[in-house]
C-alpha cells in the first residue's frame, strides 16, 4: 500500500536531513500529521525564515540576520585575534564558553580531497584578503576539528598565514575533563601530551 502523496513527499523531505533514514523520516512525518495546525504553521514559518531572513556575514562568513554580523560590528571585541572555525555552529559553541572575546572566520567546511573539496571550495580566500587588509590582527587561532580533514586544513592555513608574520596557533586537543586515561585512544593521548601546559 502506498502512502498518500503528501505523506510520501514529507517522508522524502525528512530523508534529506543528515542522519535521517526511512524509518525515522516516516515516524517524523506521522508525528507532523498529528501536530495541530498552529504548530505546523510555526514550524513551516521557521523553515522559511531560515532561508529568507538569514545571510552570511560579508566579513567573517558567519550566519546572521544583519550584515556585518553582531560580532564583527562590536567595537569591544579584541580585533587582534581571529579564530577560524569550520561551521557557524562552532561560533555559537565558542560564544557559550564566554572566555574568548576576539573575532571569528567561518570556513564552511574543510579541505577534503576524497570529497573533491579544495581551497577554492571553502572560505579561505576571504580570510587571506581580510588578513591583508587588517594590520591589527596579530594571531589566528585555528579551531578546526581534530579529524584528518580538520588537521590538513589547519596545516594548509598555517602555511598560508605564517609568512605574513602573523602568529598561528591551534586549539589543543586531548583528554576531556573527567575522562580516564585508560579509555583514551593513542591519538588522543598523543595530542594531550603535545598540548600540555605549564602548571
Amino acid at each position: 500500500m502506498q502512502y498518500p502523496e503528501p505523506i510520501a513527499k514529507l517522508i522524502d523531505s525528512y530523508m534529506h536531513l543528515p542522519g535521517i533514514g526511512r524509518k525515522t523520516a516516516t515516524r517524523l512525518a506521522f508525528y507532523t500529521v498529528d501536530m495541530n495546525k498552529t504548530d505546523v504553521k510555526n514550524f513551516a514559518d521557521a523553515l522559511t525564515s531560515t532561508k529568507n531572513d538569514l545571510r552570511f556575514c560579508s566579513i567573517c562568513g558567519n550566519i546572521t540576520e544583519t550584515d556585518p554580523c553582531e560580532i564583527c560590528s562590536d567595537p569591544t571585541r579584541d580585533q587582534s585575534k581571529i579564530m577560524v572555525v569550520e561551521q557557524s555552529k562552532d561560533v555559537m559553541t565558542m560564544e557559550k564558553m564566554k572566555d574568548y572575546n576576539g573575532l571569528y572566520h567561518v570556513l564552511h567546511g574543510v579541505l577534503s580531497p576524497i570529497e573533491g573539496k579544495g581551497p577554492e571550495d571553502i572560505n579561505i580566500s576571504s580570510l587571506i584578503k581580510r588578513l591583508q587588509k587588517n594590520e591589527e590582527v596579530k594571531e589566528v587561532i585555528i579551531a578546526t576539528n581534530a579529524t584528518p580533514e580538520g588537521e590538513a586544513t589547519a596545516m594548509y592555513l598555517a602555511k598560508l598565514i605564517k609568512p605574513a608574520g602573523i602568529k598561528v596557533t591551534r586549539l589543543s586537543h586531548g583528554l576531556s575533563v573527567g575522562s580516564d586515561i585508560e579509555y583514551a585512544d593513542e591519538m588522543t593521548l598523543s595530542k594531550a601530551v603535545s598540548g600540555r601546559t605549564e602548571m
